[in-house]
């Protein structure tokens, strides 16, 4: 009986950063046994991170519902009727009460997200006063608000954003099956505003929308070939919502989510990889394993913009179970003093404003 090869890994190998992947090198990845895949994708995890370290964000819908788009998975699209109500843009105070709520559940990140095909100009003095106050808590910033010109980019940039997200969903191939109201090349160009403004990107797609394996690694070829990979790839899992054409969906195997984990890892070695929507649907043992495919990111509390999340105090449940600790998040004085000097500013405008006028039907 002939001996099977075991993987043979150097450091060189498992920390260089790559933007040169081919579609069959990818594949090759996702078809080899899952445990040589695990193996690597640890590996590589081991040589570039804690593996035992958590990041951990909070997200918050500040407007939700009534999108123009037809993203065939999205209960915010305005095209579906999913039951979903349509709320205006919240106060920015409210969206500073959140955001302390969640720095004092352990978050470390605060992701605003806005159901908005883009913002329009009248949006974007509201947005940067959320982001400078709850920046003002020390806290990381990150916002998703749809399509950027290159100025709101640096509207948002010059207001102190850490991240933007922006996904792009799928592999190009698969694009027109799950929306047609945004090509991919609009989506690159977003991101290629948002990495010229000198803001960092939070990048990732959907898996189970009915893709094929070479669609999942065709989403992660075009990550792993930006001209610097995103800091952030969310992957996220279908969250079937009746009323949206995906709500009958078939399941996705669970292995197909984690072997996407661990390919993701590999190739992008120094990205944080976030477990993001889907992971309601998912036991303790499927994060577990997720966590040792190389995710060392998650989305904290009870929903994620419209859809169920596990509840925080599961979380850090299982982190305890599984010895893993949330990464911390510190901002040198500077940025500390400019901070308060932000909320400060803040307040006072606040006091002379009417609580109404931050609101808008959008």
């Amino acid at each position: 009986m002939n001996a099977v090869a075991k993987p043979v890994f150097n450091k060189k190998a498992i920390t260089d950063i790559r933007h040169d992947w081919s579609r069959e090198e990818i594949l090759a990845l996702f078809t080899q046994p899952f445990s040589d895949l695990m193996f690597q994708a640890q590996t590589v995890h081991r040589a570039n991170f804690d593996p035992n370290q958590v990041q951990v964000s909070t997200l918050c819908s500040i407007k939700t519902g009534a999108c123009p788009e037809d993203c065939a998975y999205c209960p915010q699209s305005a095209r579906y009727d999913t039951g979903l109500e349509k709320e205006k843009l919240m106060a920015v105070q409210a969206v500073i009460d959140e955001a302390k709520a969640a720095k004092a559940s352990g978050a470390t990140r605060f992701c605003m997200g806005a159901a908005w095909r883009s913002p329009k100009g009248r949006d974007m003095g509201y947005v940067t006063d959320m982001v400078k106050g709850v920046k003002g808590l020390g806290l990381e910033t990150c916002m998703t608000l749809g399509m950027l010109k290159s100025e709101q980019a640096e509207q948002l940039a010059d207001a102190g954003l850490d991240y933007y997200n922006h996904n792009l969903d799928t592999s190009p191939e698969y694009y027109g099956d799950v929306i047609t109201t945004r090509t991919y090349s609009d989506r690159l160009e977003t991101l290629d505003n948002v990495r010229n403004a000198g803001m960092k990107v939070c990048c990732g797609g959907i898996v189970g929308m009915g893709e094929e394996e070479s669609d999942r690694a065709g989403l992660l070829q075009q990550l792993a070939n930006m001209k610097e990979h995103p800091e952030s790839v969310p992957v996220n899992m279908l969250v079937k919502v009746e009323g949206t054409p995906m709500a009958d969906q078939a399941d996705l195997d669970p292995f197909d989510f984690i072997r996407t984990i661990a390919v993701a890892r590999i190739i992008m070695p120094k990205s944080h990889v976030r477990l993001s929507a889907g992971r309601e649907e998912m036991n303790e043992q499927m994060q577990a394993m997720a966590y040792l495919a190389g995710a060392n990111s998650i989305f904290y509390g009870e929903k994620l913009l419209t859809t169920p999340n596990p509840e925080a105090s599961k979380d850090m449940l299982l982190f305890k179970r599984l010895g893993i600790h949330q990464e911390s998040y510190e901002i040198h004085m500077d940025e500390k003093e400019q901070a308060a000097a932000l909320v400060k500013s803040l307040a006072a405008e606040q006091e002379s404003i009417k609580n109404d006028k931050f609101f808008y039907t959008a």
